[in-house]
């Protein structure tokens, strides 16, 4: 789960991590009054969408006076950015963050994130911090410093110590950043997160150290531990499907292709994306609908799939363990029954009464495929597809 910038902040603050004064605006009225609290010569003003690189989209803006701030603001809200992290329509800005400016010194990069490969956490910084970290590893990779935590192991003094050695940062700098990146490191374990990207991290001209960017991503399976985080989701960020899926605990995430999936298990799904595009597919998304594919949550994923626009067949492929094949079958035959079902629809069952589940789908009169193997099944929709 993605929280916003200002969400970031707050979270941080809580941990002692030092941040500029400022609060969000959902409003041009809003950001009239924060303005007049703040009451400084130089504020700055942030479009908070789910997506990087908004300065060069035109979504920071730096105001001098009450007048500028209200021009900036109305020029951000409603706006729609388009970031290269963002989809090709952009994302509309509904909240404007807006904070106190300070004088900076110097800026440098910081993140941590989960090595995927060892089950750890590692730390990356740079000391050049307020550009692409892309655009710097491929300019000149030297810039980059790693610490690499195994699992299970604590963060020492002497690891950040050496990231600000390597950035070139000493004495009372030197401990401040230290201190500010020990202290993101224990909110980055206490809150279950995937991602904290600081960028950037800032010295002022008087060598105080602030956060001036934060970037943040969290379990979404350690949620339930963390009521906090889970309060700061923002829905109107989500795919209206992907957020559709959330509440029905299903695994899905919107791809480009026009095949839909229906699978329960990661692994399969995977594997069942891979044959897709082996025969010259492409799935419309993944679709994990979870080991015990109960009748109810067949039916729900069935209908979510039906709903994009851009599936012209669904293929499903499940293995009735936990469940029985006749009663998946059964669930999924009345869904297709509620939606009218008019797109080829491949059915791949394998399991527990795996004949009467296949009897189910061929009697109902719909036209659904039910086929025997995974490699029939992906080239038998892929061709139902191409044929229109």
């Amino acid at each position: 789960m993605n929280i916003h910038e200002y969400q970031g902040k707050q979270l941080l603050s809580q941990l002692g991590v030092p941040i500029l004064a400022g609060d969000v605006a959902y409003s041009i009225h809003d950001a009239e009054r924060i303005a007049r609290w703040l009451d400084e010569d130089v504020v700055v003003l942030k479009a908070q969408i789910h997506a990087g690189g908004r300065g060069k989209a035109g979504g920071v803006k730096i105001a001098h006076s009450l007048n500028e701030v209200i021009e900036g603001a109305d020029a951000l809200f409603n706006k729609r950015l388009i970031t290269p992290q963002t989809p090709p329509e952009g994302k509309q800005v509904n909240r404007v963050y807006i904070e106190a400016g300070c004088k900076i010194a110097q800026e440098f990069y910081f993140c941590i994130l989960v090595n995927r490969q060892t089950g750890g956490n590692d730390l990356i910084a740079s000391r050049e911090g307020g550009m692409d970290i892309e655009e710097v590893a491929a300019k000149d990779a030297s810039l980059i410093h790693r610490v690499s935590l195994d699992s299970g192991s604590d963060l020492q003094p002497h690891h950040v110590r050496s990231l600000c050695y390597a950035m070139g940062l000493s004495g009372r700098v030197g401990r401040r950043v230290q201190d500010v990146m020990t202290r993101i490191y224990k909110g980055f374990c206490a809150l279950d997160a995937y991602m904290v990207e600081i960028n950037p991290l800032a010295v002022t001209e008087d060598e105080h150290v602030y956060v001036l960017d934060c970037k943040a991503t969290f379990d979404d399976n350690a949620l339930y531990r963390q009521r906090q985080v889970e309060e700061m989701r923002d829905d109107d960020e989500m795919d209206p499907l992907e957020l559709e899926a959330s509440r029905h605990d299903l695994n899905y995430v919107k791809l480009h292709g026009n095949i839909g999936l229906m699978v329960n298990g990661a692994g399969l799904s995977m594997a069942t994306m891979d044959i897709i595009k082996h025969f010259g597919g492409e799935a419309a998304n993944f679709m994990d609908v979870a080991g015990a594919a109960t009748p109810q949550r067949v039916a729900a994923a069935f209908k979510l799939i039906y709903r994009d626009e851009d599936v012209r067949g669904i293929l499903l492929n499940i293995f009735g363990g936990m469940m029985r094949c006749n009663d998946i079958a059964e669930g999924l035959v009345q869904a297709a029954r509620e939606v009218g079902l008019k797109k080829p629809l491949v059915v791949r069952l394998e399991g527990t009464n795996v004949e009467q589940g296949q009897k189910i789908l061929r009697d109902s009169g719909l036209p659904i495929s039910p086929v025997g193997g995974m490699e029939e099944a992906a080239r038998t929709i892929v061709e139902q597809v191409k044929a229109g």
